[in-house]
């Protein structure tokens, strides 16, 4: 497809040099080109076709990068980065070495604030408006941010703090509510039925402002505006958002150019907290979007814009999401104790058919972890038996819940990680590099680590049964393709087991022990039969089988530790401090994740990048233990 237009644009000064007239046209070549690109690279795909009119006019209208614009989440910002000079790297999108899926300071100017996560951009536009009052520069700041991230509770703490002066100032911020009557999963709460009340208002609310503008520059407007004050309460109630001491606007039509350029002009006109509530459609524009915004909220990888998304002739393998989606449901048939809890994730979470069968015990909480998990507590201090499904990367957002509300009072909270360890396209926001380490170091708390999908089924039963707080890992996809058994049973709590022993002849001081946490095990097996060296499926990294440990340790030369985690604290440390009590001295070779952020990109290229493939695994104990080699290389010359 030709995008003619769109083509002259490379940063928001030549779209700022274009009539008025010309931006419905850009607006319609954008919103192609987003089709276009993302039904070759995949990625995030209805919030940003709902993203196309507001992100043209947010540029046109301000000054940017100049002026601040603060992307909540960062699902929707394709049509941002293809407008601020990325439109020829949208093919490297979510690659390893392409552009990232996410706003980043790093990549350009015009991303102001690095995201992936919800609900901050309000806290960061605010902490730029002030910066800029405090330093006496005129610019503004503008926050935009979903109704589903309005569920959060840090969107209100920012609420809350802006809103009011400080010293006597105020910053210039805009916060731009996009309200799409969507989060990834469909919205919940009482924040969604006080918008929906809200747009119920909008006939009057178009009916209001149009009156206005026409008695503008009249001796009418005045007491047209001062009538309104003194009346609006009987049409319509004050808003939420205006209590909080920002002027409301909206709620208005979040495509029509026409409505959404001439008040965003006002708006940058105004000082002081502003609040523009604007309606879109996720997925406007591309009628299989519009009609399904769920299914239509990421493409997971290419596919024909003509056609929509397909199920592949080949069905996919069960992903460890489906094995705890499915383990939920028998569960819940057998213990009428069990209630799920989702942070708005329940289709990432696996929680579909769960909340089919058991609305009743099913709670949809929003984009809100630390409640999640108190509330999660509370159930458990009454006797039920709470399940919260979380990312790894969200279970940060709840750490002091963690601690304080669960872990200190010991209750039987069960927390299913999904996207343990590196994630893939969505980058270093999304990757559960630090569960191990942040949940080992807490009192009471349990950290299983299964290696394949019936593992995985059965820890999440042996967490279940355990009388106290259990995190269970896993990563996003699928696994080694083990079929998970239907009969439940309880692993040995705190065991783990020896996979594969060395041969008997290995020569003394060439014995090496490769102990495995989760899915890497796999790997470790493989590099273990090159090696011949004793692999060790741990499973449990707390409480960790200490008497495992001293065993291998006196049988063996050397130890190395695996895990798809961060090494600082993580799996390997635990076994290193085991060993240090224990009174061993043994060389111990630790691999896991690097001490930085890994960003997107395909997840075997990036587990292969940080060692962590068989190959890997095998370089690495190869370059540490020099003095084996002569010992193993035979055999690796024999098995090749």
């Amino acid at each position: 497809m030709e995008f003619p237009l769109l083509n002259t644009i490379n940063d928001p000064a030549d779209l700022r040099r274009l009539p008025r007239t010309e931006l419905r046209r850009v607006a319609d070549e954008l919103r192609a080109f987003v089709v276009e690109s993302v039904s070759k690279t995949g990625g995030h795909f209805g919030s940003n076709l709902g993203t196309v009119e507001l992100t043209v006019a947010l540029h046109y209208v301000y000054n940017t990068p100049h002026d601040r614009l603060v992307w909540d989440v960062g699902h929707q910002t394709y049509p941002h980065k293809i407008l601020t000079g990325r439109r020829d790297r949208m093919g490297t999108l979510r690659q390893l070495g392409g552009i990232s899926g996410f706003p980043r300071r790093d990549e350009s100017e015009y991303d102001t604030f690095g995201t992936g996560h919800s609900s901050t951009s309000i806290s960061a536009a605010h902490g730029m408006a002030m910066a800029a009052r405090l330093k006496g520069e005129d610019r503004r700041a503008v926050a935009i941010i979903g109704d589903g991230s309005m569920t959060a509770g840090m969107a209100f703490e920012a609420l809350n703090n802006a809103g009011v002066s400080h010293g006597g100032l105020m910053g210039d911020l805009l916060v731009i509510l996009n309200d799409n009557d969507m989060s990834i999963s469909p919205p919940v709460g009482a924040l969604n039925k006080y918008l929906a009340r809200l747009m119920s208002g909008s006939f009057y609310s178009a009916a209001r402002e149009g009156a206005k503008s026409v008695l503008k520059n009249t001796p009418f407007y005045e007491f047209a505006r001062r009538f309104e004050e003194h009346t609006k309460g009987m049409v319509v109630p004050g808003t939420i958002f205006e209590e909080f001491g920002f002027n409301y606007v909206g709620p208005i039509d979040g495509h029509d150019l026409d409505a959404l350029i001439p008040t965003l002009e006002n708006l940058r006109e105004k000082r002081g907290p502003q609040f523009l509530h604007i309606i879109t459609r996720k997925g406007a524009g591309y009628k299989l979007a519009e009609a399904d915004p769920v299914k239509y909220h990421a493409a997971s990888g290419k596919f024909d814009p003509a056609v929509g998304f397909v199920k592949p002739a080949t069905p996919p393998k069960l992903s460890f999401t489906q094995v705890f989606g499915d383990w939920l449901c028998d569960m819940a048939e057998q213990d009428q104790r069990l209630v799920g809890i989702t942070p708005a994730m329940r289709e990432g979470s696996g929680m579909v058919e769960f909340h089919k069968r058991f609305p009743e015990r099913y709670y949809d909480v929003g984009i809100a972890e630390q409640h999640s998990v108190t509330f999660a507590a509370g159930l458990a201090c009454e006797g039920l038996k709470p399940v919260v499904a979380i990312y790894s990367t969200f279970l940060q957002r709840a750490y002091d819940q963690l601690i304080h509300d669960v872990a200190i009072q010991n209750l039987p909270v069960v927390f299913a990680l999904d996207r343990a360890g590196l994630v893939g396209a969505d980058g270093a926001t999304h990757a559960g590099n630090f569960d191990i380490a942040f949940t080992r170091c807490i009192p009471n708390m349990a950290v299983l680590t299964p290696s394949d999908e019936d593992e995985c089924r059965q820890a999440l039963y042996t967490a279940f049964q355990h009388n106290g707080p259990a995190t269970v890992r896993y990563p996003r996809g699928a696994g080694a393709g083990v079929v998970p058994r239907k009969l439940m049973s309880a692993l040995p709590w705190g065991r783990g087991e020896i996979r594969r022993r060395s041969s008997p002849g290995a020569a003394s001081g060439k014995r090496i022990a490769l102990l495995a946490f989760g899915t890497v095990l796999h790997p470790a097996l493989a590099a273990g039969e090159r090696l011949d060296a004793t692999v060790v499926n741990m499973r449990f990294v707390k409480p960790l089988d200490g008497a495992l440990v001293a065993e291998i340790a006196r049988t063996h030369d050397a130890i190395v530790t695996i895990e798809d985690g961060c090494l600082m604290g993580g799996a390997g440390s635990a076994v290193s401090e085991c060993l240090h009590e224990a009174g061993f001295d043994i060389p111990v070779l630790q691999l896991g994740l690097p001490d930085e952020f890994v960003e997107h990109g395909d997840p075997a290229k990036l587990m292969a990048a940080c060692g962590l493939d068989a190959a890997g695994i095998e370089a690495s104990i190869l370059r540490r233990f020099a003095d084996s080699a002569a010992a193993i290389s035979p055999l690796r010359a024999a098995n090749d």
